[in-house]
């Protein structure tokens, strides 16, 4: 019982602290509003239990082979969200709400996942520190890819109902502007440790 109540609170203390997911989903909440940023939550609920999966079926003893692998993916990680973040920055917030500017999709959000180096900590810490040899490995993977999907689903949508409520009060321009700003500064605030690990 101790066991599996470990891992529920390292789910839920992972999965609502800022990170890149959370913060996406609130700023495409305030920008986009709750329906079209759906798609954004449900690439995520879909794709982080896949590279737990992943990570669990394999990838971290590839990664000891091939350590440059895990590298590069940081790095396109890293980059992919300083590029995002200077694109929350930078853009006007009628930019961001006009017809022909889309939310980030399913297959979009799943995919980032791969890329999201919160993500691979995350993955990579839970079937390090709650899994043994002793005891039936698929079993355990699957309570925690059990652990995660319930937690993060109230978790990541706190994080989007309250951009989408914060909609309400930011009505003025540079009010979102200001928002976006700091959105982004948090954003890149997130990724600070990995880019110091990474060296860049």
């Amino acid at each position: 019982m101790e066991w599996y109540l470990s891992v529920m609170l390292f789910a839920v203390s992972t999965s609502i602290t800022p990170g890149p997911n959370n913060i996406m989903l609130m700023s495409s909440g305030l920008n986009f509003g709750v329906r079209r940023t759906i798609p954004h939550l449900l690439g995520i609920l879909v794709g982080f239990p896949l590279l737990l999966v992943a990570v669990a079926a394999g990838f971290s003893a590839l990664f000891v082979v091939f350590p440059q692998l895990h590298h590069m993916i940081q790095i396109v990680g890293v980059i992919y969200l300083l590029v995002f973040a200077w694109m929350i920055a930078s853009s006007e917030t009628s930019d961001f709400s006009a017809s022909n500017k889309k939310a980030l999709t399913f297959l979009q959000a799943l995919a980032f996942q791969w890329f999201n180096p919160k993500a691979w900590i995350m993955t990579t810490g839970a079937i390090a520190a709650y899994t043994s040899a002793d005891s039936d490995f698929a079993l355990q993977v699957v309570y925690i890819v059990m652990a995660f999907c319930l937690a993060a689903t109230p978790c990541l949508g706190v994080w989007l109902l309250f951009g989408s409520f914060l909609s309400r009060y930011l009505r003025r321009t540079s009010y979102r502007k200001v928002f976006n700003v700091t959105m982004a500064g948090l954003l890149v605030l997130s990724i600070l440790p990995i880019i110091r690990d990474l060296g860049m």
